[in-house]
């Protein structure tokens, strides 16, 4: 599993379930527009996870993209993610331990940077 094309994933699918304040959806937005700190909070809760899940990921056989997008769904509980892909056992495995990240939301900073 490659980081940063989980990393990416995440960030991909965090942006685009996302909405301001007003509703508007955060999809316009990119990894450059995410404030430093956030960045650095995501990095390390997807290396953690992939560090920590390592073998039952690999036993999915779900790409990096995959990972990634269901990592961000699942830990925010969203209506898709690791439990929706017929994985059986693994799937819920997964959605337990992403349901141990807790839920994060992001926003927009008043200097325009994304944060969580």
């Amino acid at each position: 599993m490659n980081i940063d094309t989980v990393l990416h994933h995440y960030i991909v699918c965090a942006l685009w379930s996302s909405t301001d304040s007003d509703g508007d959806p955060l999809d316009h937005y990119d990894i450059e527009d995410i404030d430093p700190d956030t960045l650095e909070v995501m990095r390390s809760d997807v290396i953690d996870f992939l560090e920590n899940n390592r073998e039952i990921l690999e036993e999915s056989g779900l790409s990096d993209d995959s990972i990634g997008h269901d990592f961000w769904l699942t830990r925010n509980r969203h209506g898709a993610g690791f439990w929706d892909r017929g994985l059986g056992e693994i799937g819920q495995k997964l959605t337990k331990v992403c349901h141990s990240y807790g839920e994060v939301y992001l926003y927009i900073s008043d200097n325009g940077k994304v944060c969580q």
